[in-house]
Order: structure tokens, then sequence, then C-alpha cells
């Protein structure tokens, strides 16, 4: 198991994490650590553990934001792969009504070449 020391508030805090994970985990307490510095200029010292519930609460509801936003997205792109869905469908029986007028037609023309091959010519070489 890794090991990194992140920086929270101008504190170090050594934190174990899988192997390959460490830049990931700086990162994410880089993230943190802005969400508690902005706190602290906006309300000034007042407590580490209440910065860092705030910070938290912020961080929570950024997610929760993010998480309706993705399902919204999630039942729109459900409702476009339904409306493909039937617009495929409807393709598929238009090209078959299509392709059903294209073989009558297509009958009634040899009809009617037949019918011009089997008349007798009247004119006379």
């Amino acid at each position: 198991m890794a090991q990194v020391t992140v920086t929270i508030d101008g504190k170090a805090y050594r934190m174990a994490c899988e192997e390959g994970q460490e830049d990931h985990l700086t990162d994410l307490a880089t993230r943190f650590d802005r969400y508690v510095l902005h706190l602290k200029d906006q309300f000034g010292e007042i407590g580490d553990l209440r910065l860092t519930v705030m910070a938290g609460i912020m961080i929570t509801d950024e997610v929760s934001e993010l998480t309706r936003r993705v399902s919204a997205l999630e039942t729109e792109l459900e409702g476009l792969r339904s409306n493909r869905d039937t617009t495929m469908a409807a393709n598929a029986q238009a090209e078959e009504t299509l392709a059903s007028v294209i073989d009558e037609v297509t009958m009634h023309i040899h009809g009617i070449t037949e019918k011009l091959i089997a008349r007798p010519s009247t004119e006379q070489a």
C-alpha cells in the first residue's frame, strides 16, 4: 500500500492509498483544500472541524446536483433510444411497403412488356 502526504489548510496529513493512486489522491486533497480555503476566506477562522464539515457539505451538494443531472441525462438518453427504436421500426415498415409497391409496379411493367412483345407487328417491310 502506497502512502502520500497531502496538505489541507496548511496542515500535512499522511494517507494510505492503493499503488498507482498517489497522484489521484493528491489531486483530490488539493481540490478539497480549495473548498476549505474558500470557506476560510469567506468566514474567517471558525475552527478546523467546522470548516471541514462545511467543505464536506458543499462537496456533497455538488455531487447531489451532478447526480441529479446525470439521472436527467440518462432519462433523456433512454427517451432518445426509444424514439430511435420507434423511428427504425417505422422506417422498416416504410421500406417493406415501398418494396411491395416496387414489386407490384415491376410485375405490371413485365405484363405490359409481354403484351407488347406478343403483339403482332402492324408494319410490313
